[in-house]
């Protein structure tokens, strides 16, 4: 039986383009940077200087506290500069650049193909090696992983679920590592489950990937405990509370963390990322990315380094179309534009995305109508007319009242508003100055 949430949510065309076009390996660029925020938290420490001989798996940045995550390097070279360069935010984030020497690896790493099924390690030794290896949520929120795993007092996971939804239109990133590495995300699910002390988990999968539903339901006759269960195609499905809600008919309380009902959500990116940790013992310095648009030449599904430029995805996929209007990183519900194409690939980064120009003009500003649409949308309960509102005429106060900071930024209420007002950019301005206020009364 298929599920799905319980509150809002739409349905965008989906524009899979690239769901058949099997992972290929990125040739190695020329130099990287590297930032050391690619997590949420507090950005790591730079441990290396200009000058300094790196190897590929070597740490450059050391976490700086328990909510942080060391950063490895991704590339064998030599460190040319510690300094600041534009992230695809477009702000100077402070990273390490380096120049490309070769290919060699730390030694410890590895690197076959050979699957290891055998678990031999405890539960707290895997929350620290998924600490060292630098291990955050693949599937864009980037929370280091460690901390989902060490629950608060009083607090105890019951479930794990495994995001395998990719709800976004257009990236296919999980789907095609869902059907290559469906065997190293069950010795990775395992692996979770034994950190949590956890006997159960559910893998949700919307039922526009049958392959990989009936993939990983012949898989999960092997491991004890798991089982897949297949979603209605529901945007934002992939949301944590919303898959929880889905798989499990919860509702996580306002202003609370998964946790709270008993759950863990943890990404299929992050599982295979697990598996390499801790069966491989390769930290985590590349990953799968989408690269796609309706007039690209070769719509990809790529393994990259974390710090390779943009420009080289894009060039590998047939270069810019002359008619590209945005290229956004992430896919078009929540991903954001990228100034430049000199932006590197970081540790979040799931997709590339050129769109059109024609499609990438926003229509012209009307005024609002009363017809509710955003709010019967809104995953989350809100009223996303008024959000906008109070954020336009900085009544923060009041926006955190109506639960300004629980919207999860899904982008649902704009893609609805016929006005085509720009609903998420003033909510997004009030939850950055509400959780400033938050933050403040903290101190």
């Amino acid at each position: 039986m298929l599920k799905t949430f319980k509150i809002g949510g739409v349905h965008p065309p989906e524009n899979k383009l690239s769901k058949d076009k099997k992972i290929e390996v990125l040739p190695l660029p020329k130099t990287v940077f590297i930032p050391v925020a690619q997590h949420i938290g507090a950005p790591a420490t730079p441990v290396v200087k200009k000058g300094d001989e790196v190897k590929v798996g070597q740490v450059i940045a050391q976490s700086s506290s328990f909510v942080s995550t060391n950063i490895h390097s991704s590339v064998s070279g030599k460190v040319t500069k510690v300094d600041f360069s534009a992230d695809s935010s477009g702000y100077p984030k402070q990273g390490i650049f380096i120049a490309v020497d070769g290919d060699e690896w730390i030694e410890g790493i590895d690197r076959s193909e050979d699957l290891v099924k055998e678990i031999s390690v405890d539960g707290p030794e895997i929350v620290k090696k998924i600490q060292e290896a630098g291990i955050v949520g693949l599937g864009g929120a980037t929370f280091p992983t460690h901390v989902k795993l060490v629950p608060p007092k009083g607090m105890k996971a019951e479930v794990l679920l495994i995001n395998g939804v990719e709800c976004e239109p257009y990236l296919t990133s999980d789907h095609r590592l869902m059907l290559e590495k469906a065997d190293e995300i069950m010795v990775g699910i395992q692996l979770l489950m034994k950190a949590m002390g956890v006997d159960k988990a559910v893998i949700g999968i919307e039922n526009n990937k049958p392959d990989a539903i009936k993939l990983l339901n012949e898989k999960c006759s092997a491991y004890k405990g798991v089982s897949v269960q297949p979603l209605k195609v529901q945007y934002p499905q992939g949301g944590e509370k919303q898959l929880i809600n889905a798989v499990t008919g919860k509702e996580v309380p306002s202003g609370a963390l998964p946790i709270a009902v008993g759950a863990v959500v943890s990404n299929v990116g992050t599982a295979f990322a697990v598996y390499e940790a801790i069966q491989k013992n390769k930290p985590l310095f590349e990953r799968v990315v989408t690269v796609t648009g309706k007039g690209l030449e070769k719509p990809s599904n790529f393994l990259v380094r974390v710090g390779t430029a943009t420009s080289e995805l894009i060039e590998a996929a047939g270069g810019v179309p002359e008619n590209t209007g945005k290229i956004i990183s992430g896919g078009p519900m929540m991903g954001r534009a990228i100034a430049s194409l000199d932006v590197p690939v970081t540790k979040g980064t799931s997709g590339l995305l050129l769109i059109q120009e024609e499609e990438s003009k926003r229509e012209e500003i009307q005024a609002c109508i009363r017809c509710s649409r955003c709010t019967s949308v809104c995953p989350m309960g809100l009223e996303p007319y008024l959000l906008m509102t109070l954020g336009e005429k900085q009544i923060f106060d009041r926006a955190e009242n109506e639960r300004i900071m629980d919207c999860i930024e899904c982008g649902s209420c704009s893609y609805t508003c016929p006005s085509s007002r720009p609903l998420l950019d003033y909510i997004r301005f009030g939850k950055g100055k509400v959780g400033a206020m938050i933050r403040s009364r903290k101190k």
